[in-house]
């Protein structure tokens, strides 16, 4: 019998691990910072840079009685603003050293920058599927206005796959876990049988695997969800009891969510192989076809979607992108 959430609290509650949820200005809601109470202090993830945030954040450190400056170190998940936001502020304050995946280390210093080239990316890849110039147009305003709650985020303790993060009373394991981000990054408790696994997984939503550029700059897109339902099947085999999520509660049945989250993308592939076998689509065509006229802000969400299950089928062999200079088309081969 699966322990309840509150049952996995409790329980990580006596190990000195306390979830700590930070408001966010973003539809997904809080984020689950996590504080270990160990040597050194430690703060998974940080929360959008908002005043409100950081405000919440020093009332539940207060609450157990730390300010943000006894932090020592942080441990980020992954490249999103609302996990990385507030590293700059806490660092000033703590002078706390700043772990994450090596990989992602030049990306996660140069955010601004690094948002921008993301940006023109994203406008790349929604012309070439048939997305309206005017929405490319809209969506990057949208996306430059989310820019401030991101922040520089300089890694002092870059890490390697599989190296572990030794604190005094427990032992880190540090897997890269692509999917939903090209640097999602999950930490192994193995004794506690306890997973830190930001947005790999989370309880009530699906993750999205994003498009997105490589970590090494290249020019090719990844193969998002290829890449996440790899990923996924890793952490199913894994021996966790406890898995804490970016959002949501903890997951306490990993493997079952598992199971019910590869099928659904068995399920929505079927449903766009359908689509396409009746006549060539673009991208843009298969998402309004699933979902209608979306709102212009996930445009770019459900366009992550749909050709995520189309590379599903091109490595399958059943369809084939056709290009005519200016949009892809998919077709059943």
């Amino acid at each position: 019998m699966s322990m309840t959430p509150e049952q996995a609290l409790e329980q990580a509650a006596l190990a000195g691990i306390h979830c700590l949820p930070v408001p966010t200005p973003f539809a997904v809601g809080r984020i689950n910072c996590y504080l270990i109470e160990d040597e050194p202090l430690t703060l998974i993830d940080t929360g959008p840079n908002s005043g409100k945030s950081l405000d919440e954040l020093t009332r539940m450190l207060n609450e157990r009685n730390y300010s943000i400056n006894d932090l020592e170190l942080i441990v980020l998940t992954h490249q999103h603003i609302d996990h990385i936001g507030l590293v700059e502020i806490l660092v000033e304050h703590s002078g706390a050293e700043v772990a994450a995946i090596g990989v992602a280390a030049k990306r996660l210093a140069a955010f601004d920058e690094d948002a921008e080239l993301e940006d023109q990316f994203a406008v790349e890849v929604m012309l070439h599927n048939g997305i309206p110039e005017d929405v490319t147009v809209a969506l990057q305003g949208v996306s430059r206005s989310f820019r401030d709650w991101g922040s520089h985020a300089v890694v002092t303790k870059p890490l390697a796959d599989g190296e572990e993060i030794a604190l005094r009373d427990r032992r880190l394991e540090t897997l890269h876990r692509p999917g939903h981000s090209p640097s999602d990054t999950l930490f192994w408790d193995a004794e506690r049988k306890i997973l830190f696994c930001g947005d790999h997984l989370i309880s009530n939503i699906s993750s999205n695997p994003l498009i997105s550029r490589p970590l090494d700059g290249s020019k090719e897109r990844t193969q998002s969800l290829v890449t996440y339902i790899d990923s996924m099947k890793k952490t199913q085999a894994m021996p966790a009891e406890i898995v804490f999520a970016g959002h949501g509660e903890p997951i306490t049945d990993h493997v079952a969510l598992i199971d019910s989250r590869l099928a659904s993308h068995e399920r929505r592939k079927e449903k766009i192989y359908g689509l396409i076998a009746e006549q060539p689509r673009t991208g843009y065509e298969l998402a309004q076809a699933i979902w209608g006229n979306v709102a212009v802000t996930q445009a770019f969400l459900t366009l992550s979607e749909v050709i995520g299950h189309t590379d599903l089928l091109e490595n399958e062999g059943r369809v084939r992108e056709v290009d005519d200079g200016s949009v892809v088309r998919y077709e059943a081969t």
